[in-house]
């Protein structure tokens, strides 16, 4: 009975071990490894003229460095709108094609006029854009919709003064019949700021979160295919931006809808 006693505990304790020693590869094997999660186009319509205006510029900076909720990718274009500017004080990153950009979204989000600061989120999404809760909130609700996925890649870099890119586009998800997938690359720049010394701002050093330096069109994406728009793109890059803080970010956008299904980000190799 003794011996029989003594060898049911040294099978039950070999069992106990057994199972000691095999549980944390079970466990391990079981994770997935932490990934990007959905990206986020932030666009954030602003100028140095507007005293309201640097605290939207400083929450996107925020938000654009945070650890948000499910790993989001916040990808941020800080877009300086022209009709700000006067002769007491012009915005140095202004254009006036971001601010035709700013009205077609007035028109598709009817939101009225444009003004600044106006926050946009995946081009859905309108709000005054210094309310750190609505970017939040709406970046999280953007971030669970279906997403087009996009590859972008830096092609043959060198210091000649280009971005040369490779892009990929996969399935598209979301658009509608009768909408164009316009394939758009943009190129930001961080680390700026100005002294402004005139205008609303005037005496306030004001600092900006990515700055859009340059945007085009480079092509259109189609529906029903696996791999829905791929190519070489070229953007010029000018001697006065500084390489080390440029991006390039290739987001997919409807012509009519303005949603943007996909979206990627990668920094320029100096």
């Amino acid at each position: 009975m003794k011996h029989l006693l003594a060898g049911l505990t040294l099978i039950f304790l070999s069992l106990i071990a057994a199972r000691a020693f095999t549980r944390p590869h079970v466990q391990a094997s079981s994770r997935t490894p932490e990934t990007v999660g959905a990206p986020v186009v932030v666009e954030l319509f602003t100028s140095e003229g507007c005293s309201s205006c640097p605290p939207a510029d400083a929450l996107l900076a925020r938000l654009a460095q945070e650890q948000l909720p499910g790993n989001v990718q916040l990808i941020a274009l800080e877009e300086h709108v022209d009709y700000w500017n006067s002769l007491s004080w012009t915005d140095p990153y202004s254009s006036p094609d971001w601010t035709s950009r700013q009205y077609v979204y007035a028109g598709v989000l009817k939101n009225g006029n444009p003004y600044t600061p106006q926050m946009v989120v995946d081009g859905t999404v309108e709000f005054v854009g210094s309310h750190s809760q609505k970017a939040r909130d709406a970046v999280l609700k953007a971030a669970s919709q279906a997403k087009t996925p996009v590859v972008v890649s830096q092609a043959n870099p060198n210091g000649t003064g280009a971005g040369n890119v490779s892009v990929k586009v996969g399935k598209l998800e979301g658009t509608a019949p009768g909408d164009t997938a316009e394939v758009w690359l943009a190129i930001t720049e961080t680390g700026l700021h100005s002294a402004v010394t005139g205008g609303e701002n005037a005496g306030e050093d004001v600092h900006h979160a990515a700055v859009v330096r340059s945007m085009r069109k480079i092509g259109e994406a189609k529906a029903d295919s696996e791999t829905s728009f791929a190519g070489d793109a070229r953007m010029p890059l000018q001697k006065e931006w500084k390489r080390e803080n440029l991006r390039a970010v290739l987001f997919v956008q409807g012509k009519k809808s303005r949603r943007i299904f996909g979206a990627a980000e990668i920094r320029i190799a100096p």
